[in-house]
């Protein structure tokens, strides 16, 4: 898996590793290949605990952006909405500076060996071509209508409008005791034809289950 990441002002050693999904990675004799659940819960709580209002560590956008960065690694889309050919679409919907910070964190990174593409939208019909939405606060008064749009479409929607995984988005960012965490809306992710990992949703702080039929 390649390694999380916040800014590249931050220069401490970090180990490169493999995202459990590739098919090809090294493996040592006796070893099942897939990256250890404890190993992949303390990198990921590296940033579920940093303070959102810390100096000394990266800011909340930077810690937002890895995760965002990270939650790609560990979905897997519809085989036609993965294209080797074409760039993996991180799309920022609204006014949100939020942009800028996750342009940063993915220059030079890829996803399931594509390229990543950070596009910045206004409107729903440009976000055909997204692989991951991340809606900006901006657009509360409207996201029912958002959601609506892209309940059907292979979309991973991210955002940190209050309550947004309860309201229908597949992933929310949330703050718990001042630090940085995430809950994820399985239902929603179902009927965006996303499988989410089960590695993915050990570390989330809340999963809220599929409705029962």
């Amino acid at each position: 898996m390649d390694t999380l990441r916040t800014n590249r002002v931050i220069s401490s050693p970090r180990p490169r590793l493999k995202p459990a999904t590739e098919r090809h990675a090294a493996r040592r004799p006796g070893s099942s290949g897939r990256l250890p659940t404890l190993l992949l819960t303390a990198l990921f709580l590296l940033f579920a605990f940093v303070p959102a209002h810390a100096q000394t560590h990266p800011t909340e956008f930077q810690v937002k952006a890895a995760y965002v960065y990270n939650f790609g690694k560990f979905i897997k889309w519809p085989a036609e909405a993965s294209p080797v050919a074409s760039p993996f679409e991180i799309c920022v919907l609204g006014k949100d500076s939020f942009a800028t910070v996750l342009d940063a964190t993915v220059t030079g990174e890829s996803i399931d060996r594509r390229n990543i593409a950070v596009k910045r939208i206004t409107n729903l019909q440009e976000a055909a071509a997204c692989n991951i939405l991340f809606i900006g606060s901006s657009e509360e008064g409207r996201l029912k209508a958002i959601l609506a749009a892209t309940q059907h479409v292979s979309i991973l929607t991210v955002s940190d409008i209050p309550h947004f995984a309860e309201r229908g988005g597949v992933i929310g960012f949330v703050t718990q005791e001042e630090k940085i965490r995430f809950e994820v809306n399985l239902g929603a992710a179902e009927q965006s034809h996303l499988a989410l990992s089960s590695e993915l949703l050990k570390v989330a702080s809340r999963v809220i289950a599929k409705p029962t039929s």
